[in-house]
């Protein structure tokens, strides 16, 4: 493994609250990274967990401790260590140029690995719905259903406190969301077609989102309107997945059971989906780790690593960023 993947590897074993030089020993002690020609092995570890800051990777984040030193964790153990995400430190923004290989570029489907990989980061489970797997024949219900589905469940830690909410109400357990996925968008008119069929692609999830690999900057001030009046976030994904940024907000809405119910009927991998998420809330405590992994082999496949993240943008000519 490269010595990146050695450093997230070693965040998810310790999980808890580490500084770089636990970090460091961790990695020794495993064998996971040889430091042959470094001599200074230590400060590597540190720089390196500075990188994933400075370059907004989503995957791991950092508090000032007393005395001006950091502590790191993995965004996915947030909850389990009782961090309070308000007192993290910020992550500053870089400036990077976009190299696109013009003779050759990738479809809008190749970029639904790179959000499920996002999405898994903030540990919601997602699965791509193929309209053209639906019942039907018209062509108008690419606008009724979105390309990507997810939900998150609530990370409760003690077994009376699940058994308790989940008596109590179980919608309130998970959020559901819808995505809806463009390869970019450059102008207005592309900008009002894709919001509107995000829109009506999430009348049944509680946030929708519009997803898009390259956003124009003139329309920030229409994106703000739109998101403002109709409550739909955006996503700008990044070859990176992990550096992907929520430009806006999605807003909380109930869900719309009817339109699950049409959703159902009209594809079978959505019914699946639900279906899927059903077993694992109402499954007993003997059998949730085996509805959960069920569920987790039932959605898209995300990446293990970023090796395989560079590797897959370079065969799907999808263009990978510089500082």
């Amino acid at each position: 493994m490269t010595i990146k993947e050695a450093i997230l590897q070693s965040l998810d074993e310790i999980n808890s609250l580490t500084n770089y030089m636990e970090i460091y020993n961790h990695i020794v002690k495993n064998n996971y990274y040889e430091f042959a020609t470094a001599k200074t092995p230590a400060s590597t570890i540190s720089a390196l967990l500075g990188d994933f800051i400075r370059n907004g990777d989503a995957r791991v984040k950092r508090l000032k401790q007393t005395g001006g030193t950091y502590s790191y964790y993995l965004t996915k153990h947030e909850q389990n260590i009782g961090v309070d995400v308000l007192s993290g430190d910020a992550m500053p923004e870089t400036q990077i140029t976009i190299k696109i290989n013009k003779q050759k570029t990738y479809d809008e489907r190749d970029l639904h690995k790179l959000l499920t990989s996002y999405l898994k980061n903030t540990v919601t489970y997602s699965k791509t719905i193929f309209h053209e797997q639906s019942n039907g024949k018209d062509n108008n219900q690419i606008w009724t259903h979105p390309d990507m589905v997810g939900i998150k469940f609530l990370n409760l830690q003690t077994k009376a406190s699940q058994n308790f909410l989940k008596s109590i109400n179980r919608v309130d357990t998970f959020k559901m969301s819808s995505y809806e996925l463009k390869r970019e968008i450059n102008s207005d008119s592309e900008l009002k077609k894709a919001f509107f069929q995000a829109v009506s692609n999430s009348s049944w999830a509680n946030y929708g989102y519009l997803v898009a690999f390259e956003f124009s900057d003139s329309l920030n001030e229409e994106m703000t309107r739109l998101n403002q009046s109709f409550g739909i976030g955006i996503i700008e994904l990044n070859a990176n997945p992990y550096q992907s940024k929520v430009l806006f907000p999605a807003t909380y809405r109930d869900l719309d059971f009817k339109t699950i119910d049409k959703l159902c009927k009209m594809n079978d991998k959505f019914n699946k989906f639900i279906e899927q998420t059903e077993k694992l809330m109402t499954a007993s405590e003997k059998y949730v780790s085996g509805a959960e992994k069920e569920l987790d082999e039932f959605c898209d496949e995300y990446f293990i690593n970023d090796t395989d993240i560079e590797k897959y943008c370079v065969e799907k000519y999808i263009p990978l960023e510089t500082e």
